[in-house]
């Protein structure tokens, strides 16, 4: 009843109150999700007067005695009360009667709104997504890829925060968390917060200290050296060397994953990418800016490693395979969920509104991600023919289908909104 009150969805023509006097709702009011009454200043026409003031919900109009609200102050502003069973009067603390009003939910709501939170499915709302109006899906495609990239971009303020807009240091520590690809990333990111940019920089003309250093606060040079590798120990002797002379401590909870994974995504490549592009100086917040199309950003992006990570997927197997650090399907995942966070959130804070358009078009202008989430939502017949799209679905279905709150969902709504007029 709420939600109906809420999103509009009632019979104009069939609102009136108990007594026979016609109700016009010019706005619904403020749900309220604290104690009192259920929806604030809301603005009604009773009879011709307009009042203004809050709104309280119930089943039965005889909750309101039940739940004390004829003694309770806080609900001497209800103009009207709202109900599905008009079974007693209520009355303000000095006794005036409150307007009342029914208001049935149609058994079709009911229904659907049961079929759809109930599904056993991953999509509810499959068999009626091909059926819905496309202007409508395509705007709520719209919205939620911003959503999605807001919600990317606030992890990016906070590095702004801590980092005090050192813009190099907040595109490191970014980088290095989505290099993870997800299975890593928090390991990736407390990796990137343990050495400061700054301290690496001293070490910028030599990539094997820069190698250590990373190495070493990984975790991953603990242990026996596995095979013997003479390069293991090298390292692990210079990390030992440096952690001492910087009084390093490594991250807590470094948890490595490598398993079922391809051996160009190992965690041991990772590291090596990231000593990569610290080498000479780490610029990329600055090469990204200056980066005037997406084949100069996917440039910034195509690298080879050299010295023993060439050859190498980890300390104990070599490989005579050589090839790109970054494949061009993992480029994608990188523009999508580092460069355009990075360009929004910079956009934003410099007032370069340029720049927040740029984020906005380059996922428009990418290829749609291939997942299993993703084929969903393709499958049911929703159009999803670019990067801004596929975040969008990812988004729907994280926050609304996997939590089911097909009430607060566009798609649920005009589903549930049609089921309500029937």
């Amino acid at each position: 009843m709420q939600y109906i009150w809420e999103y509009r969805l009632w019979n104009p023509a069939t609102l009136s109150t108990n007594d026979g006097r016609r109700v016009r709702i010019i706005d619904p009011g403020r749900r309220n999700t604290d104690a009192g009454p259920d929806f604030f200043n809301a603005k009604i026409d009773i009879d011709g007067t307009t009042w203004v003031g809050n709104v309280e919900i119930h089943y039965r109009a005889s909750d309101w005695h039940r739940h004390g609200h004829d003694h309770d102050k806080a609900y001497d502003s209800v103009i009207l009360h709202v109900v599905d069973k008009d079974d007693a009067p209520v009355f303000r603390t000095d006794g005036q009667l409150i307007p009342q009003m029914v208001m049935h939910c149609s058994p079709h709501f009911n229904e659907r709104y049961a079929q759809l939170v109930g599904a056993p499915t991953e999509l509810p709302c499959k068999a009626q997504i091909r059926a819905l109006d496309s202007v409508g899906v395509a705007e709520w495609v719209q919205a939620m890829s911003l959503e999605r990239l807001i919600a990317k971009g606030r992890r990016i303020e906070l590095l702004y925060e801590a980092y005090r807009g050192n813009w190099e240091q907040i595109c490191f520590v970014t980088f290095a968390r989505n290099i993870g690809f997800g299975t890593n990333s928090d390991a990736f990111e407390l990796l990137a917060k343990s050495v400061p940019l700054q301290l690496m920089h001293k070490h910028s003309d030599s990539l094997f200290q820069l190698e250590a250093l990373l190495f070493g606060q990984s975790g991953l040079l603990d242990g026996p050296n596995p095979g013997g590798d003479a390069y293991f120990d090298q390292l692990a002797r210079e990390y030992a060397f440096l952690r001492t002379k910087y009084s390093l401590r490594r991250p807590d909870g470094l948890v490595w994953k490598s398993f079922r994974m391809r051996p160009q995504n190992f965690p041991w490549r990772r590291i090596a990418l990231l000593a990569h592009y610290v080498e000479g100086g780490f610029r990329l917040m600055a090469d990204l800016l200056e980066a005037d199309s997406e084949e100069a950003l996917r440039g910034l992006f195509t690298v080879m490693l050299s010295g023993y990570w060439s050859t190498h997927y980890n300390f104990s197997h070599p490989t005579a395979e050589r090839g790109a650090a970054i494949s061009k399907a993992m480029i994608d995942v990188i523009l999508i969920n580092t460069v355009a966070p990075l360009y929004y959130v910079y956009g934003s804070k410099t007032g370069n509104y340029e720049l927040v358009q740029r984020a906005i078009d380059l996922l428009e202008g990418l290829r749609a991600e291939s997942n299993r989430v993703v084929n969903l939502f393709v499958a049911a017949g929703m159009k999803v023919d670019s990067a801004l799209a596929s975040q969008a679905v990812l988004q729907i279905y994280n926050e609304y289908c996997l939590q089911r709150k097909c009430l607060f969902c566009r798609i649920g709504r005009k589903i549930l909104r049609a089921a309500n007029s029937e």
